[in-house]
């Protein structure tokens, strides 16, 4: 086998990006703090074509250096807004037919591999604090939460990890 170069990978150029299809889906950072994590969001939202970014509270936004390192230019094709709380978010995306869910731990969370999802519909998921998580009133106004199970000693996974395991999963079933 031979690794294939950049140039026979064929990828569509940022104007393009900016008008090929989207997939129906939003991702929300509540207060995620590191630039590394923000800048691999965006670099996973561009591979699975993501309609838009909410960085919310104390999340960083473009352009910046240490994002870019992990981004690596994807800040400047997926759309993005700065939303200074994640609850107007929420509220604002239930508002335009968003179903909203945040990706945590509580009584009564989704199991991902059991998360049913209808083609058609709009959907935003909510990744939280690195060490927080997503804020108590934030699942409260969610429509529902999604958690990933886990079988190690561990009771997370890194945001970045997390966004990438559930994009992943929802776009196979939105796509």
């Amino acid at each position: 086998m031979r690794k294939l170069k950049v140039t026979e990978l064929h990828r569509i150029s940022t104007e393009e990006f900016k008008e090929a299809e989207k997939l129906p889906l939003v991702v929300v950072l509540d207060n995620v703090r590191s630039l590394h994590n923000i800048g691999s969001v965006f670099r996973t939202s561009d591979a699975f074509r993501i309609s838009c970014i909410y960085l919310c509270g104390i999340t960083a936004c473009p352009p910046n250096p240490e994002m870019h390192k992990t981004a690596l230019g994807a800040e400047y094709s997926v759309d993005w807004k700065h939303v200074d709380s994640t609850l107007e978010a929420v509220e604002s995306l239930k508002s335009e037919g968003y179903t909203v869910y945040s990706v945590e731990q509580v009584e009564g969370s989704v199991m991902l591999e059991n998360l049913q999802l209808e083609r058609g519909r709009k959907y935003a998921v909510i990744l939280g604090n690195e060490v927080k998580g997503v804020q108590q009133q934030v699942v409260d106004a969610s429509d529902g939460c999604i958690e990933i199970p886990q079988y190690g000693t561990k009771h997370s996974l890194n945001v970045s990890v997390t966004a990438g395991i559930v994009i992943w999963d929802l776009f196979k079933q939105l796509r």
